[in-house]
């Protein structure tokens, strides 16, 4: 079983940046393409950023692309999720997961993700 583990969330002011991670328990992320998903209250869950088994490969949401970067390290079986430039639309709970199969391919779709953590609030005051 495995489990996924967000932290990092918190409330910032507009403008400002926040580092999410996610770090996995039962499992290496070694290897396994994540996803970043968010979902604001009221409204569906939405895909933010991907990243590739290697790290060599990233996507993003058009709404988040020059702000936020995802990155990992394999050895220290971490993701990160960089947030900068943050807006009050970003608002959210921010949710990590984990796809294992296709390690090379990214994912836009939340029925590509196997694993899922339980999420980390984001709150972006204007």
């Amino acid at each position: 079983q495995v489990q996924l583990v967000e932290s990092g969330g918190g409330l910032v002011q507009a403008g400002g940046s926040l580092r999410l991670s996610c770090a996995p328990s039962g499992r290496t992320l070694s290897g396994y393409a994540m996803g970043w998903f968010r979902q604001a209250t009221g409204k569906e869950r939405e895909f933010v950023a991907a990243i590739s088994g290697s790290g060599s490969t990233t996507n993003y949401a058009d709404s988040v692309k020059g702000r936020f970067t995802f990155s990992r390290d394999n050895a220290k079986n971490t993701v990160w999720l960089q947030m900068n430039s943050l807006k009050p639309e970003d608002t959210g709970v921010y949710y990590c997961a984990l796809k294992s199969w296709g390690a090379a391919e990214t994912s836009v779709y939340g029925y590509d993700y196997d694993y899922w953590g339980r999420g980390t609030q984001v709150t972006v005051s204007s």
